[in-house]
């Protein structure tokens, strides 16, 4: 920083000045930088939008009200706030969503955050209601998918079947048990029938299914 100052004072004549701040860390007392385990990066092509925001929620409880003050423009009165309805319940985790949504519509765009929250909703088991192309890729890009033939689905893919090619079950027989017991469910909607098959009619937008068990 000093040797920049002087280069810029010997090369322009001006005079420049250097800013630093306390080093951030974590709860545990580790450091908060790219050189510690679970590193994010704000390029998108090496940290996706969804794990970028998958990062933020996961903030441990002991650091959140400290991150958003670090890394938010939340008003000290919207922090405030966030940080009483987080000491009265923290299983509601309130200001994890506000972090998590904050950096996230700072970094990629509201749109972007958009998608990374319908994502997260719908792969946590919310409703696929109002489910767009674009979260569906978002989806498609965070979770093991599987191919099949529009031919095969035109003739019927046996559930059974999906759920083994998927690794969502080890075997038939243990597909129908998770089906069964009410385990599996097909765009959000449990299925208890092991004699169903998957078909184009499946499809959301025209190009996937949502499996999950």
């Amino acid at each position: 920083i000093t040797a920049g100052m002087e280069l810029i004072r010997k090369k322009l004549e001006r005079r420049a000045y250097g800013l630093t701040m306390p080093l951030i860390t974590k709860a545990d007392g580790t450091k908060f930088g790219k050189t510690e385990s679970g590193t994010i990066w704000l390029d998108a092509r090496r940290t996706s939008v969804y794990q970028f925001y998958q990062f933020w929620i996961h903030t441990d409880d002991r650091d959140v009200v400290r991150y958003l003050k670090y890394f938010t423009f939340l008003s000290e009165e919207e922090i405030a706030a966030l940080e009483a309805a987080h000491t009265a319940n923290p299983g509601a985790r309130g200001a994890h969503q506000a972090l998590a949504r904050a950096v996230t519509d700072i970094i990629h765009g509201e749109a972007a955050c958009a998608e990374a929250l319908r994502a997260s909703t719908i792969l946590f088991g919310g409703s696929l209601d109002g489910l767009t192309p674009a979260t569906l890729e978002v989806l498609r890009s965070e979770v093991p998918c599987a191919a099949a033939g529009a031919a095969d689905l035109g003739a019927g893919i046996p559930l059974t079947e999906a759920l083994v090619t998927t690794g969502l079950s080890a075997s038939k027989g243990q597909a129908r048990k998770d089906i069964d017991g009410g385990g599996i469910y097909i765009n959000g909607q449990r299925c208890q029938d092991s004699a169903r098959n998957l078909t184009d009619a499946d499809l959301l937008h025209g190009r996937a299914v949502l499996l999950r068990k």
